[in-house]
This record gives C-alpha cells, sequence and structure tokens, in this order.
C-alpha cells in the first residue's frame, strides 16, 4: 500500500527467476507458501472507474481502486541442534486493474516547457513490481534465548496497523539487520537498525522496542523508541536537518467485549514529528527538514463481539504536528465497521467515516458510507478469503469540486475479493 519503485526487466527476470528456483524447491521438500490480495471492479457515479477518497482517514471498504498482491515464498534451510535458518521472500504487484496483460511495458512523453525544451519525462506502466522482502533469519544461536531471532536482509519489520483503514502507524520495513525477542526481566527486547535513504542522503533508523511487559490479566505494554541517524557526506551538510525520533507506547488488552482493544501513543520530533499528523509510520524521514517540529498521536482500535451474530471494528484518532515556521497540522477521524453474521459463511459489512483537519489554515473534512453484502471463509470479523458486493457514498464538506466540477457527494458501486493466507 505504499510506493514501489518500478523494476525493470533485468530485475524482474531475476525475480522470475527467483520463484522458479523456490517453486521447483518442492520437489525435495516443502515450501511455505503465505500471501495477500485485493482486486476487483467498481464504477462512480459521475468519474468512470471508482473513486478512491481518503481511505486512511475515512475507511477502505468499498473505497479501493487498485489491485494490489504480495507472493511470499519462504523454507527452512537447515534445522539442527535447536538451531535453524530460514530464507524469506515476497514479490509484490500494484496495478490498477485496467486490462488482461499487465506488465511493464512503459510508453514515456517527453514534457515541454513553452519554450519547446524538454522538461520531463512522463512515463505509463500497466503494473509496478518490487522487491518487498528476502531475509534470512536465524534461531537459536544464543543458548541463554533459544527463542531469540537473528535476521539480516530486507524485511517487514513488526508492522503496527489498522486493518480497516489500511494505516500503519509503526512500520520501519526495510534493509537491515537485528535480534529480536531477547528474554530481558519480564518481557521481551528486539534491536534493529534499518536503511531508510531520504533521496541521495543516507538516513539509518535505529529501532528499540520492549514487548510484552504484563499489566495486569490479559493486558500488556509495548514501548518502542526509534531514532533516525542522518549520515551524510561533507558535500551534503549544509542541506541535513536535525535527526528525528520517535517514542510510542503501545497497551493491548484482550477479552474487551469479546475482542481486544488497543491504546497507542506517539510522540516524535522533526521529520518523524511531521508524520503525525501526516499519518506516517515513522520511517523513511526527510533529512533535509530542519522546523524545529513536534508532534504527537493518541490512538485507539480494536475490534469488539457484543452479541455472536454481530462483531465491530473502530478506530479513532487523533494527531497534531507543530511547526517553527507555519501554523499546526492536526487531523482527527472516526472509522466504524460493523458486521452482521447471517451464517457460518455471509454477512452483511457495514462502514462509516468521518475525519476533520487543519493544515496551516486549510480546512478539510469529508465522510464516506459503505454497505457490503459479502461471504467469508468463516464467521469471524477477521474471516478471508471474503467476496464483496458494496455501494458506498463519499462527501467532502470543504471542496465543492471534490470530485469534479460542483460535485462535492459521489457514489462507488463495485465488486471485490480480500484474502490472505
Amino acid at each position: 500500500m505504499r510506493g514501489m519503485r518500478l523494476m525493470n526487466r533485468n530485475t524482474l527476470g531475476q525475480a522470475v527467476t527467483i520463484v522458479t528456483v523456490f517453486a521447483s524447491a518442492t520437489v525435495t521438500a516443502e515450501v511455505d507458501f503465505h500471501g495477500y490480495v485485493r482486486a476487483g471492479i467498481g464504477i462512480s457515479g459521475e468519474n468512470g472507474q471508482q473513486v478512491r477518497y481518503q481511505s486512511n482517514k475515512v475507511g477502505r471498504l468499498g473505497n479501493e481502486d487498485d489491485l494490489y498482491s504480495e507472493i511470499l515464498l519462504g523454507k527452512e534451510l537447515y534445522s539442527q541442534d535447536g538451531k535453524s535458518f530460514y530464507v524469506d521472500s515476497m514479490m509484490a504487484l500494484l496495478s490498477d486493474g485496467s486490462n488482461d496483460f499487465e506488465g511493464t511495458n512503459t510508453s514515456c512523453e517527453l514534457l515541454k516547457n513553452s519554450a519547446g525544451d524538454v522538461d520531463d519525462v512522463s512515463c505509463d506502466n500497466d503494473a509496478e513490481f518490487a522487491l518487498r522482502q528476502f531475509n534470512v533469519q536465524a534461531k537459536g544461536l544464543i543458548p541463554s534465548n533459544p527463542d531469540a531471532v537473528s535476521w539480516a536482509g530486507k524485511r517487514y519489520y513488526q508492522r503496527h496497523d489498522i486493518h480497516i483503514s489500511d494505516f500503519y502507524y509503526w512500520d520501519t520495513s526495510g534493509s537491515g539487520a537485528g535480534i529480536e525477542n531477547l528474554s530481558v526481566g519480564t518481557g521481551k527486547l528486539s534491536l534493529a537498525v534499518l536503511r531508510q535513504d531520504s533521496g541521495d542522503i543516507n538516513v539509518n533508523n535505529f529501532d528499540i522496542r520492549y514487548a510484552e511487559i504484563a499489566l495486569w490479566q490479559d493486558a500488556n505494554l509495548e514501548l518502542g523508541f526509534n531514532y533516525g541517524l542522518i549520515n551524510e557526506t561533507d558535500e551534503q551538510k549544509a542541506e541535513v536537518g536535525e535527526d528525528p525520533l520517535m517514542l510510542t507506547a503501545e497497551m493491548t488488552m484482550a477479552n474487551v467485549i469479546g475482542g481486544l482493544n488497543k491504546t497507542i501513543f506517539q510522540y516524535a520530533t522533526e521529520s518523524y514529528g511531521e508524520q503525525m499528523a501526516g499519518l506516517g509510520a515513522g520511517n523513511s524521514p526527510d533529512a533535509t527538514s530542519d522546523d524545529g517540529i513536534d508532534g504527537y498521536r493518541i490512538i485507539n482500535w480494536g475490534v469488539i463481539a457484543p452479541t455472536n451474530t454481530w462483531e465491530i471494528g473502530h478506530q479513532i484518532v487523533y494527531a497534531n504536528s507543530s511547526f517553527d515556521s507555519q501554523d499546526d497540522h492536526s487531523i482527527f477521524n472516526i472509522v466504524v465497521r460493523p458486521m452482521y453474521k447471517w451464517n457460518e459463511n455471509m454477512r452483511t459489512v457495514f462502514e462509516g467515516g468521518w475525519f476533520t483537519e487543519e493544515d496551516n489554515k486549510v480546512d478539510s473534512s469529508g465522510s464516506k458510507f459503505t454497505v457490503a453484502q459479502a461471504w467469508a471463509a468463516g464467521s469471524s470479523f477477521w474471516a478471508r478469503p471474503e467476496l464483496r458486493v458494496y455501494a458506498s457514498y463519499l462527501t467532502d464538506y470543504e471542496n465543492d469540486d471534490a470530485f469534479g466540477i460542483g460535485n462535492d457527494t459521489e457514489y462507488n458501486l463495485g465488486v471485490q475479493v480480500e484474502a490472505w493466507w
């Protein structure tokens, strides 16, 4: 769900070779196969293909216009005397799902200025491919901590997100190395460093987490510290700002009205601070940011089951970022997704979302309401695959032309599948 660099044909060919090698391994041993996909078709009232409107703020159900998939292949290469080595890989595809054969065929147009000189090049591609994970994880190398995992490579690193809005509030994934799940005191300590460059400026994110701190029955706490070390060259010293940092505290409570609840507080500075109201994840900082920025946010989300036939997902987010050179950026949003279960496989799902935002004295506000009839592989809120037929109604309260000239409302009708395995 983040932007990805387009792989060239040589890189794509290498990726296909990698997948082929993993697949051929099934002749002699089993390979772990996991993944994720969302895809479908939809139309809007005035904008042709369905529109996507502020899905992180008003909810994603009936509000997605892409095809996105991840294919993960993994294999344990060694297991002996309590020690194991595991290799993990993942390729991702992003496209708009507009045609049959979606690949990396590129058509480009030269963009010229009024004098007729070429300013830029605009290229259209059917699809983008990305290498999302490729790492090795070793377990059992520390005798005093047999469950600790030593790892190196590129990986999704302990990501924290709210599924109903696809909002990643703590995600430092990237290329790096670390040790996780070290038993220290009553909790688990994880240490990692991940490369997250800002353009051509090298930045390394030092990630420290202490999790599974018992508070009371069915409640625990996780604490985190992220420090973005800007590693500039001599030539870049004049353009870089201060190193950013982010502090995170997340309390998780189980068995709350038949479900779970998470409350998160985050405080950050500099470009991480800017990400608080910008709904960033504490990664990929802007190394040139030097504006005395402070930011914080308070998040509450979870899923409850008040009855056997109802489950409700919810989120509340308030965030603020303050600057030396401009007015604050603040945002408040609410998303609620109730689900009524007709039987083990059929459910009716509703989702309502609303947000209000002020960014340097510019106001914005909007809402979305969706109703979907769905069929899933089980009755749980999290059961997937799920097939959905949906209708959504979108409203922008500040921009009269949000969905075209004179249109501040829009609707979507569509069918979608979402699956993970």
